[in-house]
């Protein structure tokens, strides 16, 4: 019995060559964008609210971009695994156009309807003049963000390829330089340190901007460098951006349910927080000091899921028959539940300490410890739907992924949201306690879904 979810030292080895590096970088990237985010706040909450809004907004179009990737991405793991070279370079041409043209359409409507969607989380109860201070320092903070966006996308077009065949620990060097960047002229531009003026808000996006633009850099300059040797498919990448009619409709097929997923699920995360919001502007302030706590904790099912669909795809691209994709899945997926029971009980652990950093009154800190306290019970659910997800990805099952994520947010999280924020009385911590515990519905749906076997399909 316990052979079945317990693996052998070359197994974890093997696991953690991939999950270790992408781990690395989620962790400093969200140690960093915590410190970030503590910066904002120790200005003034009207600040960090109006920064936390905008990330909001912003959050959909970073998944979007994450969404089209990792439609491409299922084929160039699998591409990967067969070695087929010609066919990685058509799927990082069609992540790079596909990504550039998801950007051109955001920003165009986030330039003109940015305050709109600001102000969609200022009707709580509160001080009418405090709202307007967070529509300010958030159109202010948006208007600057919105310039490092084609980096982003492109840094990630990147990224993802070295990853998906097999150069983790390039992406999480440029990202680690990156982080680093942007924690410096976070210091000195939001502060005014070393004689740079103090540009608050706007500071700390330039920095988010700079950041990115060095990622970039770095990621494709490594990339260009060792075209043809450690990277074969960066040879002749740019001779033409042409992608065969075939693999660009079977991306296309396979992809755009992901686009849709990534871009519904992120939106549903923004109207859940939305429907928080109403109780009053304080639950603004908290959800944001406990989503940006969560995700410095949450390094370990992120990049362990992120494992699972690289090795389960390289695995489906081998041929590998579906008894040995199954054992790696539930050795991967029960390795993945056992860290984050350790990483949840340590987020629980130090749920108090956290909104301490913050300039903010002792009823946010209460609420958003409140807040903490519930995530960190939900971690290591989180963590087994989420390896759920990555499995059926990895086989291009990517309906079966958008109904999974995306409609079961839409269909359950958002509906019990919606009615308990504008129905009921009920105190917004056993209401975000209601909502968060419908993860373990999702549990028992990814269980069946994955024990049926339907997604173990090589595509390529």
């Amino acid at each position: 019995m316990l052979s079945k979810f317990v693996g052998d030292r070359k197994f974890y080895r093997s696991t953690m060559a991939v999950a270790l590096p992408i781990m690395v970088q989620n962790l400093i990237t969200n140690f960093v964008s915590m410190l970030d985010n503590i910066m904002v706040g120790r200005v003034g909450t009207a600040q960090m609210s109006g920064v936390a809004i905008v990330n909001q907004v912003l959050f959909v179009i970073n998944l979007c971009i994450f969404g089209a990737i990792s439609g491409a991405g299922i084929f160039t793991a699998q591409y990967a695994g067969s070695g087929d070279q010609e066919g990685i370079r058509g799927t990082f041409r069609f992540k790079l156009i596909s990504v550039l043209a998801l950007v051109a359409v955001g920003a165009g409507a986030l330039v003109a309807f940015g305050e709109d969607l600001v102000r969609l989380w200022l009707r709580g109860e509160g001080d009418p003049r405090d709202a307007e201070l967070y529509l300010r320092y958030g159109m202010e903070y948006l208007r600057v963000m919105l310039w490092g966006l084609p980096a982003f996308a492109a840094a990630n077009a990147y990224c993802s390829t070295l990853r998906e065949t097999g150069e983790t620990v390039v992406p999480m060097v440029s990202g680690v330089a990156a982080v680093l960047v942007n924690l410096f002229f976070n210091y000195v531009l939001i502060f005014g340190h070393f004689g740079a003026p103090a540009m608050g808000v706007r500071g700390a996006a330039l920095a988010t901007v700079l950041s990115r633009y060095v990622e970039l850099l770095l990621s494709a300059g490594w990339t260009h460098l060792h075209a043809g040797g450690r990277v074969p498919f960066a040879a002749g990448l740019y001779k033409t951006l042409r992608v065969p009619a075939r693999l660009s409709g079977q991306i296309f097929r396979k992809g755009l349910p992901l686009l849709i997923n990534e871009g519904l699920w992120a939106s549903g995360m923004a109207v859940m927080n939305q429907c928080y919001s109403v109780r009053s502007l304080d639950v603004v302030a908290a959800i944001n000091i406990e989503s940006t706590v969560w995700n410095a904790m949450s390094v370990a099912f992120m990049a362990t899921g992120n494992a699972v669909g690289i090795i389960i795809g390289q695995k489906l691209g081998e041929g590998l028959d579906n008894d040995r994709v199954m054992d790696e899945f539930r050795k991967l997926t029960a390795f993945s539940v056992a860290l984050n029971v350790l990483m949840g009980g340590a987020l629980a652990g130090l749920s108090g300490l956290f909104p301490l950093l913050y300039a903010t009154t002792d009823q946010v800190r209460q609420l958003a410890t409140r807040f903490i306290i519930v995530s960190a019970a939900i971690m290591p659910f989180n963590a087994f739907t989420n390896c759920a997800y990555f499995a059926m990805r990895s086989g291009g099952k990517t309906v079966i992924t958008f109904l999974f994520d995306s409609v079961f947010v839409w269909c359950v999280c958002v509906p019990l949201a919606f009615i308990l924020s504008r129905f009921t009385s009920i105190p917004v911590v056993p209401m975000f306690l209601l909502v968060q515990g419908t993860e373990l519905i999702k549990c028992v749906l990814g269980y069946i879904m994955i024990k049926k076997g339907a997604w173990m399909e090589k595509i390529i």
